[in-house]
Parts: structure tokens; sequence; C-alpha cells
């Protein structure tokens, strides 16, 4: 996928906690700064568990992991990172989570949106999801549409000067799918799109290991390339893999 393919000026990432785009997508992320793309990072949670540290407090590991994210989006180039601070381990794909992503839809204005998958699947995988990933993505999903671009909904947020914004394209992590083709017509079109990374995942490996609480080094550098890597005889290359949801 090229630059221009989608002609992206603005993106959003939303992810419950901190570090989390930095697994999923900041290879993109990084690769779309370089280009001259605004992006974007929402993050639901305040990050107050991930601890197994007995002597670490909920405060104490929030403002860690606060610091760790902002230093994250320093590397990747972000222009802002917000933090809904939603309990940590408690999130749910509430009305009130889908209101506070809207607003940030609405603010940012984002030409894309980029999230995890919202559905859980325990067959053919190896990962248990985190119930707050999939409440994060849930209730994106349902921001992009139809919360952010319907006039009536949420009407408060025109009070605040928050305008209705049609998202083009929602993009969903998964970095399992194979090249294929769903296009059924109608409003909304689908399609698996990988990007070439290969440029911007040392950048990406760099933004990882700010999170510093949460990921060992060497592990940071192995997940990041080894997940992403394609082989064409001595050839290495790095893709990041989403299916790409296109609003006609």
């Amino acid at each position: 996928m090229t630059e221009n393919e989608f002609d992206i000026k603005r993106a959003m990432v939303v992810f419950a906690h901190p570090d989390d785009a930095d697994w999923g997508c900041s290879p993109t992320v990084a690769l779309w700064s370089q280009q001259g793309i605004e992006v974007s990072y929402v993050v639901c949670t305040d990050g107050s568990k991930g601890s197994d540290d007995p002597n670490m407090t909920s405060p104490q590991l929030t403002k860690i992991r606060k610091k760790e994210q902002l230093a994250a989006g320093e590397v990747l180039g972000l222009k802002e990172v917000v933090f809904l601070d939603y309990e940590d381990a408690m999130l749910e794909p509430t009305l009130s989570l889908r209101k506070d992503i809207t607003k940030q839809i609405r603010r940012f204005r984002p030409d894309v949106v980029i999230t995890s998958s919202p559905e859980r699947s325990l067959f053919n995988s190896s990962y248990v999801n985190h119930p707050d990933h999939i409440a994060a993505s849930e209730a994106t999903v349902s921001s992009v549409f139809p919360a952010a671009r319907d006039r009536l909904t949420f009407p408060d947020l025109l009070e605040e000067g928050l305008t209705p914004h049609k998202v083009k394209y929602l993009f969903i992590i998964d970095h399992r799918a194979q090249h294929q083709q769903n296009d059924m017509g109608g409003s909304v079109t689908t399609e698996i799109k990988s990007i070439d990374v290969t440029d911007s995942i040392s950048t990406a490996v760099e933004a990882l290991k700010q999170h510093k609480s949460q990921v060992d080094p060497e592990r940071a550098e192995v997940y990041m390339r080894k997940r992403r890597e394609r082989k064409q005889g001595d050839k290495i290359t790095y893709t990041d893999t989403f299916r790409v949801y296109r609003f006609n």
C-alpha cells in the first residue's frame, strides 16, 4: 500500500492500554509520521493493573505507564496522546466510553481510525485476548460508525463545537490475515491490506522499548520483527496487515 492509495492526512489509533498500539501497529504509525501524516493515540484505560511487583501501587503505575507512552509517542512522532483514564481491567463498551471516543474522532477528524479486533476467538490462536482490548475495540467501531457521523447522536457534543465527522477507513489489525478481497457492495467494502514497514520497523522497536515496565527489550525486538517478517529468497521485509473497511 502506498502513501497516496488512500489519501490519508490524519489518523487516530484507539486502544485499551498504554503499549497496546505500539505492539499492534507502531511500524505503520512510524511510517505514516515519516510521510507527514498526523497520527494521534487515544488510550482508554489508565494502565493501573499491569504489574507483578508487590510494592507497586495503581497510582504509581498509572504515572509510569503514561510517561512511557508519551516517550514512545515522541519516538514515533505522534501529534498527540489522549488518556481517557478508565480503570484498567474494568473496561466495558459502555455508552460513556463510546461518547468519549466519538468526541476524540470529532476533535481530530481522522481519515482513518485503527484499532484491534473486537472479536474473541480461542480457535486457531495462541492468544487469549484481554477483555479490555475487546471492549475498547467494540466501542471504537461503534464510534466510527455510526456515532461520530450522526448529528443527533450525543447532541451535547455539538454544543462543544464538535460537529459530525465521517471516517473514511477503519483499519482492524489482523496480522494473521491472508490477502483476499471481500467486496459485497453497498455502503462499506472490505479488503486485506499489507503495508511494507521495512523502513520504519527499527523506529517501532525503539518505541516499544520505551514501555520498560511492561516489555523486555530483547522480547520487544524479536516480537516486533518475527511477527511481521516476510522472506523472499535472501531478502527479508516486514509488513503490517489490516482488514480495511472503506465507507463509501
